[in-house]
């Protein structure tokens, strides 16, 4: 065996441990755009009935629609961080993820994944060790909503809820492990921390409220908003208070795709942005009963 073919053969089995991104080209002649989206993750994406559904399956349905294209849904599992799920979703793959008709090849990424902060702080954010930049493989663009910080409050418990104070008296449920968990249990020099009651995801907490178990529920305003909708009980109301002291009060959400396709990006951001304008977005946001405040780009606007 001579040099050439051994540097050709150990090129290939090195190609056939890679995932790879698509260029817009290689998506239009595909004829689908395949959409990441993160797995069990209402009112964004999840399945009922076997049947995927929310706000960024519909989203997605609709860029694909406006470019002529079928959607493919990439469902992504959450590993430890965002670095992560970029890593693994938009431009490398990981490595348990096979290809069940190849078992040397990772499973195909995304073409573009959605649910993505679009913060530049984070996008352009460099390593402490190396100075190199973390996400210098994947560009953040097309902010489609903003998201903030909501309560959610049983009225046959409590008679209002005008200040986070209250719950250094009362129960409150939460995620465990997230933003609102780490606030509850820190704020007000740590005075609410015996009253707040873990679960594995909002809906659970949600439950928890109706059973019972706590007065109140604390998460992300389209998570509070998706549950009252669906359970269209006035007994259950939103609360009045700010989040003093919760640091990022809003953030925009958008999309991110492979550095090196960034005509990709350029073509899903117009589908994006008109759709934001025409107010397309904000009726796929009402479908689930969810307030839509638009992305801090528009705002500068008008």
């Amino acid at each position: 065996m001579n040099k050439f073919t051994t540097l050709v053969i150990c090129a290939s089995l090195a190609f056939a441990g890679q995932a790879h991104s698509r260029s817009f080209d290689d998506v239009v002649d595909s004829g689908e755009l395949i959409v990441g989206v993160y797995r069990n993750f209402p009112p964004f994406s999840y399945q009922q009935d076997g049947q995927p559904k929310g706000v960024d399956i519909d989203v997605g349905q609709a860029i694909a629609d406006e470019m002529g294209l079928k959607m493919q849904l990439h469902w992504v599992i959450p590993d430890e961080n965002l670095d992560d799920d970029l890593r693994n979703n938009v431009w490398k793959g990981h490595y348990l993820d096979k290809d069940d008709e190849n078992p040397l090849a990772l499973k195909k990424l995304a073409d573009v994944m959605m649910r993505i902060p679009y913060d530049r702080e984070y996008a352009y954010r460099q390593d402490s060790q190396t100075g190199e930049m973390v996400n210098e493989q994947v560009v953040m663009f097309g902010p489609y909503q903003r998201e903030s910080w909501r309560v959610a409050f049983d009225t046959e418990k409590l008679e209002a809820v005008k200040t986070m104070a209250v719950f250094q008296y009362h129960s409150i449920g939460v995620e465990l492990d997230s933003l609102p968990d780490f606030y509850l249990s820190s704020a007000f020099a740590g005075r609410m921390r015996k009253n707040v009651h873990h679960y594995s995801t909002p809906l659970m907490a949600f439950e928890g409220m109706k059973s019972g178990e706590v007065k109140a529920v604390m998460a992300m305003r389209s998570e509070i908003d998706a549950m009252l909708f669906a359970e269209n009980n006035p007994r259950y109301q939103v609360a009045e208070n700010g989040f003093p002291s919760i640091g990022k009060q809003k953030w925009d959400v958008g999309m991110a795709v492979k550095s090196t396709y960034r005509q990709l990006g350029y073509a899903v951001e117009e589908v994006v942005d008109k759709m934001v304008r025409d107010g397309r977005m904000e009726a796929i946001f009402a479908r689930y009963g969810i307030t839509y405040e638009l992305p801090a780009l528009y705002q500068d606007v008008q």
